[in-house]
């Protein structure tokens, strides 16, 4: 009794898993054994039903032994609402539901039309898959490719092998690429290009949205526009509002305002023509030879609305260029004027010489320093050993440069100075001085020349004689350690 209980269970299994038999009718059906054995030969009005779905030609040969068939033109496949497939020739495999459609294939779906020449389609599991180029068209969308896959219930396409989407406003270039009708995304898996009039856009992963210019690149993103270029590890993206996000290894050129911005994480609207970024922020001054880096925990740049560009960067700012460095706390630029501003304790280093104020400008012409003005306890300081140093102090002062280096300073107000002098090369002894307004000359980085231009109060002591308190300045601060050795060091944390 039980061998006979797992018998019939088994028996009912195996029925269970058998296909169903294809149903047929025609207007006319001919049996000819000259054909093939169980071949049925169907003329006119010719309609097959398989396990929902139907197929309809003109005419066919059905194969009762192996529940296939041929269909000859006029195919039509019918599956539900998901899936309307005509071509010129059918042959349909019964017992696997695989249909290979031939000749002027066209498939519908719910948002789509797709054309090509050959596909083959699991009724099944509603797929379809073509390698003899297709085209395609959702919309006002139209997208084409060597070979790819079709899943007609999620309407989703899989596209492979110089895949190309066209749309009125831009086109898309992909080695491989999954859209959506549903959602009117597609999906990049590959290096792809988004190329429009405004635009070029690549990635090598992400989506992009054909109906609201929404995307997220990933790998390798950049976004250009005919002033700036923006490259990231990944980045979201509104094209029409030029409104951006950008995540890792950011990198911000303008070929108008001739600058860079680099760091981790950038807001972006391009259109209005302005940037934040942070994470390890660096502004670079793009001059020719010897560009000037600048960094800041933040930085912003923007342009107002006559065109005027301004650059801010704040919170322990630090600058490098080779003759040239800094440390202040926030910073200031504008174009009109191409007037740097230090604020917070700013410190500059030129040469040999510390300079230092409450507040400072730096004016460029050519993108090269030209003057210096320094408001507040100005002080200037040059070490002439490890325990001597020049000093000149003031309450406000001009410092003016020639290629960059310092050739001249004017101090006005309570003016000081601490000055080694020297013999054929050999200290001989230090001048301690006060006069309101003064006049230094500069040659190599060493003081030349000293003009007081009030009579001076002035005692030139020989080495060794001059009382220590006066050796030293008030506010004197030496702060060599913290000056920028290198464009890398600006970005060290203390």
């Amino acid at each position: 009794m039980t061998g006979w209980l797992l018998l019939t269970a088994g028996t009912a299994a195996l029925q269970a898993q058998m296909p169903e038999k294809v149903e047929f009718n025609a207007r006319v059906v001919d049996y000819d054994a000259k054909i093939a054995a169980g071949a049925y030969r169907l003329i006119g009005n010719v309609i097959f039903t398989h396990e929902g779905a139907l197929m309809m030609c003109d005419s066919a040969y059905f194969y009762s032994s192996t529940n296939s068939l041929d269909a000859f033109k006029n195919v039509h496949i019918n599956q539900g609402d998901s899936l309307h497939l005509y071509g010129e020739y059918l042959h349909y495999e019964g017992n696997t539901k695989m249909a290979r459609v031939r000749r002027n294939v066209r498939l519908e779906g719910r948002n789509t039309t797709l054309r090509t020449g050959t596909i083959d389609f699991d009724l099944s599991r509603n797929i379809g898959y073509y390698t003899d180029h297709a085209d395609i068209e959702s919309g006002e969308n139209r997208l084409s490719s060597r070979e790819g896959y079709y899943y007609s219930e999620e309407e989703i396409y899989f596209f492979r092998d110089s895949v190309q989407l066209i749309n009125p406003d831009y086109t898309i270039l992909s080695d491989t690429l999954q859209y959506r009708t549903g959602n009117s995304t597609a999906y990049f898996l590959g290096p792809t290009e988004i190329i429009s009039d405004s635009s070029y856009i690549y990635c090598e992963n992400g989506w992009y949205n054909t109906e609201t210019d929404q995307s997220m690149l990933k790998t390798r993103a950049l976004v250009r526009n005919k002033t700036q270029t923006v490259t990231s590890d990944s980045m979201y993206y509104e094209k029409q509002s030029g409104y951006g996000e950008a995540y890792g290894n950011t990198r911000i050129e303008d070929t108008e305002q001739n600058i860079v911005l680099t760091g981790n994480l950038a807001i972006l609207h391009q259109n209005e023509e302005s940037a934040m970024i942070t994470g390890d922020a660096v502004l670079i001054f793009i001059t020719e030879g010897d560009s000037i880096y600048v960094h800041a925990d933040t930085l912003r740049s923007m342009q107002d609305s006559a065109g005027i560009s301004h650059m801010k960067a704040y919170y322990g700012v630090r600058m490098f260029k080779s003759n040239f460095q800094g440390k202040c706390d926030s910073l200031y630029y504008c174009t009109s004027d191409s007037i740097l501003r230090l604020y917070g304790e700013p410190v500059l280093w030129s040469g040999m010489n510390q300079l230092s104020s409450e507040y400072i400008e730096v004016r460029t012409r050519n993108r090269k320093v030209s003057e210096l003005h320094m408001e507040g306890i100005a002080l200037i300081i040059n070490q002439e050993d490890s325990s001597k140093f020049n000093q000149i102090k003031g309450r406000t002062m001009t410092c003016y440069f020639r290629d960059n280096d310092l050739y001249r300073i004017d101090a006005k107000g309570n003016g000081q100075t601490v000055y080694y002098a020297k013999d054929k090369g050999e200290l001989v002894g230090v001048n301690i001085a006060e006069s309101s307004d003064l006049t230094i000359l500069l040659e190599d980085d060493e003081i030349d020349q000293i003009r007081f231009m009030v009579k001076p109060n002035a005692i030139l002591y020989p080495l060794g004689k001059a009382p220590e308190e006066s050796l030293i300045l008030k506010d004197f601060k030496w702060e060599e350690a913290i000056r920028p050795k290198d464009r890398y060091d600006i970005l060290r944390k203390n």
